[in-house]
């Protein structure tokens, strides 16, 4: 399974981006803004190929199996180190999760998904409907042993 993060507009509070499985336009992401120095919960991460792993702990594990019961087999993390970190030359991250979310305040460096994208207020919507397209693609993989990584880029 082939998943890439293109980003395609970063303003001074987010990004804005698509999430593409196997060549197909799966839903549109949002993160925080793009820097070249790492400002705890206001950076996105940097452009590479990274893992994506199922984490079954923490308080998002917990909240989403309470809402989503049963579909729900753990978070999608982003890592390429262990302890679920994503290291780079410039910077390092922790617990980059896939999650539902809205804007740039419902993240603290973690992808977001949506539907509906309105790049210039910032925003992305039918956020829930989007995660649960996304979700059973990647999380479907990674349960039939799959390696699953992510490519994240730029236009």
């Amino acid at each position: 399974m082939k998943v890439q993060l293109i980003r395609y507009n970063s303003e001074n509070d987010y990004t804005d981006g698509m999430f593409i499985v196997d060549g197909k336009f799966i839903c549109y992401s949002i993160e925080d803004e793009q820097r070249s120095k790492k400002v705890w919960g206001e950076t996105c991460i940097p452009n590479g190929t990274y893992d994506i792993a199922l984490r079954r702990e923490g308080r998002f594990h917990t909240r989403y199996i309470s809402k989503f019961g049963s579909f729900h087999k753990g978070m999608l993390c982003v890592s390429n180190a262990p302890n679920w970190k994503l290291v780079t030359k410039e910077m390092s991250f922790q617990y980059i999760l896939i999650h539902i979310g809205n804007d740039d305040d419902d993240t603290a460096g973690c992808l977001l998904t949506g539907l509906t994208a309105n790049a210039e207020k910032g925003y992305i919507g039918q956020s829930t409907d989007a995660y649960r397209k996304l979700y059973p693609l990647i999380s479907g993989a990674l349960l039939k042993g799959e390696q699953v990584r992510i490519e994240v880029s730029t236009l």
